[in-house]
């Protein structure tokens, strides 16, 4: 019997299946917020050096309203705002003046803010950019915070990934919650910016973990007809996390707070988590059986199917485990299957791109952030549509496709169409949430279970690549504007069109040996009406 076949003998998304899966996809909400937690925590409200007191002199009585005092001390910008980053290194008294100039039209000569800088705190009540002066000459200190805490996703994803398919995905998702509450709790309390930096690195790290792990016990525990549906659930779980975020943020002005209330919720995820069931194919494979056999009866039992349950002693002890597996094996005998991971890293590069960039439109930062996470929503049903019909291939190469013409066509509409930018923005991101919805199931089910986390956490990795490198090619568009907008597009284009060569999984079992994985190119007979008739353990 394959298990496939047992699955569904034993009541396939039966009762047992939605409590796992809601108790997993639960901590995901807060996951996806932790991702871009940064567009509120490390927001840049307006502001301007902070003035000295009212000089006297110059038949001036030293009783100057703020106003007064900003004219005298705070250049105009070419929108006739505050300069952000500069100071008169002398008062200009001639300001104060109405339908005055200075002599020759020149202004007198300006230097850096001295004393610091004055925070408009209207819609942030604290940031981390407030509160350790991140902006001027160190506003790119906000942008190595992003891309430290991608390195810790990265190193999260390669660490975990593999210690996974070592010792059990049960096991590294329980740490994972541990991890994120505790350095997420920390990170709440930082006395300096070098501290969140760190803390966020270990954050990130079980932002991976927790990732990985809920996407392989979901697809290692769904029949192979739901599994399409059961891995969307996943993906709306982050999607309505993205739309919790804005309202959290609004509530919680603070950026101490944000981190506190994202973050304490993993100790109760950490404290349920011992309810989860361990992967019976990884328990299998493992060559541990016995365990395998209490796992799959404990599944029948609370599906109703105890009878069932109770004659598995034999037929599960008979399947042949590989307990060589775990040796590590090299991902480079998935020659073919590693394009998947060029999907990622192109997908998440795009995705921090943009996501990542929300004050750069001009408009309130929570009202952007709920629009992209609202229009994850239908993106991604129609990315499952497209993935039940007309298979995971041409649902990746789609959403690839048209998230970076979107990306580039906004570099054809003029700066001053606000809306129109904001509108092609938000298209593209969900092309590139839908992308998402895609691949994680797809590259799930390119790789076996024997390396299927190993294998994850190499895409993931390569995902995660693109979510560091994303914050520093921004960095170029202060010098060529045009630059990281026609790199986040084109990437993806690019990437969509190597996608094509990878194979088809929709409708057929999970393979569990590499050489499965690879006379997956042989050419194949069309798929059983019947699922589960073909070997899969």
């Amino acid at each position: 019997m394959t298990f496939t076949s047992l699955l569904e003998q034993l009541g396939g998304l039966g009762l047992f299946q939605w409590l796992h899966i809601l108790a997993l996809v639960a901590p995901i909400l807060l996951t996806a917020s932790h991702n871009l937690l940064q567009n509120f925590s490390a927001a840049v409200p307006p502001h301007h050096c902070r003035l000295p007191p009212a000089p006297l002199g110059a038949g001036q009585t030293g009783n100057l309203s703020s106003e007064g005092l900003l004219r005298l001390w705070v250049p105009l910008d070419g929108g006739h705002q505050p300069e952000r980053c500069r100071q008169f290194s002398r008062p200009h008294w001639q300001s104060l003046e109405p339908n005055t100039t200075s002599p020759n039209g020149s202004l007198p000569a300006t230097e850096p803010c001295r004393d610091g800088w004055t925070y408009d705190r209207s819609e942030f009540e604290a940031t981390i950019v407030t509160e350790w002066d991140l902006v001027c000459d160190s506003w790119k200190l906000t942008q190595m915070a992003q891309s430290i805490y991608m390195a810790g996703v990265l190193v999260g994803a390669m660490a975990f990934g593999s210690l996974a398919d070592r010792f059990g995905r049960k096991a590294l998702l329980s740490w994972s919650y541990l991890q994120l509450g505790a350095a997420g709790t920390a990170t709440a309390f930082s006395p300096n910016f070098s501290t969140y930096c760190a803390l966020r690195f270990l954050v990130g790290m079980a932002v991976s973990g927790i990732i990985l792990n809920c996407m392989s016990l979901v697809l290692e525990w769904s029949p192979t007809r739901t599994r399409t549906m059961t891995g969307t659930l996943v993906s709306y779980s982050a999607t309505l996390g993205q739309i919790l975020l804005p309202g959290l943020a609004y509530a919680l002005p603070n950026w101490r707070w944000l981190q506190l209330t994202l973050s304490m919720p993993f100790f109760a995820f950490f404290g349920y988590s011992w309810w989860f069931a361990e992967s019976a194919r990884w328990l299998v494979l493992a060559g541990r059986p016995e365990q395998a056999i209490q796992v799959l009866k404990r599944v029948a039992r609370i599906n109703g199917r105890r009878a069932e349950g109770d004659g598995l002693s034999i037929e599960v002890k008979e399947l042949p485990g590989r307990p060589a597996f775990l040796q590590l094996i090299d991902l480079r005998e998935l020659p073919r299957t590693r394009r998947g991971s060029l999907s990622l890293f192109a997908t998440s590069f795009a995705y921090y791109g943009v996501a990542m960039d929300l004050q750069g439109f001009g408009l309130r930062v929570h009202m952007l952030q709920l629009l992209f996470g609202m229009v994850d929503i239908p993106a991604k049903l129609l990315s499952t549509l497209a993935m039940s019909r007309a298979g995971r291939r041409v649902a990746q190469v789609t959403a690839l496709v048209l998230a970076g013409l979107g990306i580039l066509a906004n570099l054809l509409v003029p700066t001053e169409l606000a809306a129109l930018r904001t509108t092609l923005a938000v298209l593209g991101k969900g092309c590139l949430a839908a992308s998402f919805n895609c691949v994680y199931l797809y590259t799930g089910e390119l790789y076996p279970t024997a390396i299927r986390q190993t294998g994850l956490g190499g895409g993931s990795t390569m995902a995660r690549v693109g979510g560091i490198v994303a914050p520093l090619v921004k960095l170029t568009g202060e010098q060529m504007p045009l630059v990281p907008p026609i790199i986040y597009g084109s990437i993806p284009v690019l990437s969509g069109l190597v996608a094509l060569g990878l194979p088809e999984t929709r409708n057929r079992p999970l393979k569990d040996t590499v050489e499965e994985v690879e006379n997956r190119w042989v050419p194949l007979s069309p798929p059983s009406p019947f699922p589960g008739t073909s070997p899969s353990f």
